[in-house]
């Protein structure tokens, strides 16, 4: 089965349904089980969530198996690993090892960006170690090849090498049938973020009794390897039936409206709203372009002031296609006082983040040098501030680490200390306020309000696009910014940006904008303004 679910319409619910119904329907009988397959803890942990109010507790825990890929993939390798001739021992991955490696070596950007994508590229194919050291070989590059040799003298893996070793394991057929003969059922969520070797992986472990649920319009992550066109191409003529979910639980008519217009381009469901009376005034749409930086941050800036002080417990999306893009934002919400979540940043728990705070107000002067030479520093003095927990000096190096980039990017030392936030990841799924992410980041979050800077071409799409794939992927990008809004959604552009040199640089409106001159509720700047102030805010925050 195929389930297009786009974002809203209740994919994880009907997920969950489609597993108690094959355990009520007698189609998964022990010692057999379903297999449910996410890419994040969060997502699988969600899905657990839903399971736990249709089956017993004893039915979920004996029928049904749970994992990401990567947590797949491990326990395929540490079961199997000598049927293929590998050390089951071998010490899993923990961090990205291979950037820690980039940084340990003072590889500046360019660098370590080939590095690793040279790495990831050569071993999204099922290679064993060997075929994987002669395609570097023919690549030609040192540096990789280094870190390669030195990954297999420590016995370890990374997480690119999981799924590679897990599908070179499945090759043999023994192994696969194990596996089919285990698995009852196979479930996969988020179908258009597979790449082809995760496909592989599925297919060795069910391909005739697979279900497949996602939005090719929120494939986003191409630059992992995900292919969301050729999986779904691959996908859609094996599959028995497909299931089209077209009523949206999340976004108000106007919200949807703005995505239904990006359908041609990303591939998209066009979407009705489940309850549209619901939505007062049937929720706000707006696009509109400023004369610079300085009008869309001041604009940004009030626009956020304003709800917050009518409806302080909402949540507000301020998101870009890149990080950067958003600093001038950034810049005016911190001069009006506003608190905002900055989802790049690192969320600390207390220990850390009071010994990481300690330890930057302690530096005089600024330290200087690299990546891993400032880390190294900040990590040495914080000797004698804590005690030898390995949780946490684990915790405190990864914090030195993210500090160091920000002082030699010329962040200072006040500057970074401003960043310093205490939470985990529950802290940003909940906490009102102003948050700034980008489009990728923001992927199945939601919002009740979304503004979206930057919409202008070189931006979004960006500059490096060039391909038709590479545009209709942009596209998509921000169908998925959109569609994490409830009430309403905001798109900015601007027609004069400064270049990093202070270089001031004109800008046009992006292509993606025009799709919107359709829509009958499309409010310009002052329109949105208008908007605001006569919404029944009482009801709003009801809703």
């Amino acid at each position: 089965m195929l389930i297009l679910a786009p974002a809203g319409c209740g994919k994880t619910e009907a997920l969950s349904l489609k597993v108690s119904g094959l355990l009520e329907r007698g189609l998964v009988q022990r010692p057999r089980v379903v297999l449910v397959v996410t890419f994040t803890n969060r997502a699988r942990d969600n899905i657990r969530r839903r399971l736990k109010a249709q089956l017993s507790e004893r039915a979920l825990r004996e029928s049904v198996s749970i994992a990401n890929f990567h947590g797949l993939a491990s326990r395929i390798y540490q079961a199997h690993a000598r049927s293929v001739g590998l050390d089951p021992d071998a010490a899993m991955p923990s961090s990205d090892w291979i950037a820690e490696q980039c940084i340990a070596r003072e590889f500046d950007r360019s660098r370590k960006a080939a590095v690793l994508q040279l790495l990831q590229a050569v071993k999204q194919e099922d290679l064993n170690d060997e075929q994987v050291a002669s395609r570097l070989a023919v690549a030609g590059d040192q540096d990789a090849i280094d870190i390669e040799e030195l990954r297999r003298r420590e016995n370890r893996l990374t997480y690119d090498d999981l799924p590679r070793l897990a599908n070179v394991i499945l090759r043999c057929e023994g192994v696969a049938q194990l596996y089919r003969s285990h698995f009852a059922a196979v479930i996969v969520d988020e179908f258009q973020d597979l790449t082809p070797q995760q496909l592989r992986m599925v297919d060795f472990l069910g391909a005739d009794v697979t279900t497949f649920a996602g939005d090719l319009a929120q494939g986003i992550y191409s630059f992992a390897g995900a292919a969301p066109v050729d999986v779904y191409a691959r996908i859609k003529p094996r599959v028995n039936s497909i299931v089209a979910f077209t009523e949206s639980h999340r976004s108000s008519p106007a919200v949807l409206g703005m995505v239904n217009s990006l359908t041609g381009l990303t591939g998209g469901t066009v979407l009705t709203s489940a309850l549209p009376a619901r939505w007062p005034n049937g929720g706000l749409a707006a696009a509109f372009s400023v004369a610079d930086i300085a009008a869309e941050s001041d604009w940004v800036m009030r626009f956020c002031r304003f709800i917050l002080k009518l409806a302080p417990g909402h949540r507000i999306g301020v998101m870009s296609r890149t990080n950067p893009r958003r600093q001038y934002v950034e810049s005016s919400l911190t001069a009006q006082g506003i608190p905002i979540w900055k989802w790049d940043d690192p969320l600390l728990d207390a220990e850390t983040a009071r010994t990481l705070r300690s330890t930057l107000r302690s530096q005089k002067p600024v330290p200087v040098g690299s990546i891993a030479t400032v880390a190294q520093t900040l990590l040495d003095s914080t000797k004698g501030l804590i005690a030898q927990d390995p949780l946490l000096l684990t915790a405190l190096s990864q914090a030195c680490t993210w500090a160091a980039e920000l002082l030699v990017d010329g962040v200072t030392i006040d500057g970074v200390l401003k960043r310093v936030k205490v939470g985990d990841e529950a802290t940003l799924l909940s906490a009102p306020g102003v948050h700034l992410l980008s489009g990728h980041v923001g992927k199945g979050q939601q919002f009740d309000w979304v503004v979206i800077v930057g919409a202008e071409e070189g931006c979004l799409p960006d500059f490096r696009c060039t391909t038709e794939d590479e545009v209709a992927e942009e596209a998509r990008i921000l169908s998925v910014m959109l569609s994490r809004a409830r009430h309403g959604v905001v798109v900015v552009s601007t027609a004069a940006v400064p270049t990093a040199s202070g270089y001031v640089r004109g800008r046009r409106v992006s292509r993606f904008v025009a799709a919107f001159d359709s829509l009958e509720d499309l409010n310009d700047q002052a329109g949105a303004v208008a908007w605001l102030r006569a919404a029944d805010w009482a009801q709003i925050v009801e809703v």
